[in-house]
């Protein structure tokens, strides 16, 4: 190398980046006179999308069609919850309820054509008895109360499976298919508050515009409502629709028994017999789907 190629070269150095001195280099090595040499760059600052959790909003047509059915499902589901709560204990509203399991096998017969073994027909025995039980033993009994109480559940069994299902939809993001879904669910439910009277009631006797307590607790139930909406689209995201309903089970079993602890509601003999047996049919259950989901692993 001669004089003026190392004194070019530590020139350069001195001065340039070290990504740009190896290619300064190696072109006056090989004796290329060219100015115009690619010059490598440093890497682009990461972006600060990289870092949000939430992605924008957004709402196309073409997408919210197919996310119709699964808003429609989710409405109907508050609405006979709400519902069922409305005329039935919360002691009785998870017995009330525990036809899910029931509704779940035949919904899954019929629209993913899976068939059922012995023992989920077993479990579902002890689910329909404790029902059966539970109802006849009731303090406080409503037919209306029984009656949201089978529709919740059939909604509730069609939940599960039509959020595994739309999700594809949404590219597997639970932020997008809650942006949707939320969307819909608020231009659903506004012709029904209307329809039922709840609307023209509540703005004749308004006593809560400014009842801080209301909006309060409001605000939470809102919160926890956009929680658990989240919570349920990961479980199923990164599960089934099984893995939702073993911890519908759990959470059953302790709303009861904080019903019937903190609120005190009055449990008969028989009603105590129909939720033990309806709570453990659904355990059963879920034990044994479990147990088929790790055969087949």
């Amino acid at each position: 190398m001669s004089g003026a190629t190392r004194c070019r070269c530590h020139v350069r150095m001195s001065v340039a980046p070290r990504w740009q001195c190896h290619n300064t280099m190696g072109a006056h090595i090989d004796g290329d006179p060219s100015p115009q040499l690619p010059v490598a760059h440093p890497p682009n600052p990461p972006s600060i999308r990289a870092f949000s959790v939430i992605p924008p909003y957004e709402f196309r047509l073409d997408i919210a069609k197919r996310v119709a059915t699964l808003t429609f499902v989710y409405v109907m589901m508050l609405a006979f919850n709400n519902l069922c709560l409305q005329y039935v204990e919360v002691t009785f509203y998870q017995v009330a309820r525990s036809l899910t399991i029931v509704f779940n096998i035949i919904f899954t017969y019929y629209i993913l054509g899976h068939t059922t073994n012995t023992q989920t027909l077993f479990a579902c025995a002890i689910v329909t008895l404790g029902f059966a039980l539970g109802s006849y033993g009731e303090i406080n009994f409503s037919w209306a109360g029984v009656l949201f109480g089978v529709g919740s559940s059939v909604f509730v069994a069609l939940y599960g499976i039509y959020v595994k299902k739309t999700l594809a939809y949404v590219e597997n993001d639970q932020w997008r298919l809650l942006h949707y879904n939320t969307t819909i669910a608020i231009i659903m439910l506004f012709p029904l508050v209307v329809v039922s009277g709840e609307f023209s009631d509540m703005m004749d006797s308004v006593t809560f515009w400014y009842d801080t307590t209301f909006w309060s607790v409001m605000i939470l139930t809102g919160l926890t409502g956009f929680l658990i909406n989240i919570a349920t689209f990961l479980q199923i995201k990164f599960t089934s629709p099984l893995t939702n309903t073993i911890s519908g089970t759990a959470k059953a079993c302790a709303q009861t028994i904080i019903a019937a602890v903190v609120i005190q509601n009055p449990i008969s003999s028989m009603n105590g017999t129909g939720i033990f047996l309806s709570l453990g049919g659904s355990a059963y259950y879920s034990y044994v789907r479990y147990r088929e989901m790790m055969d087949r692993r």
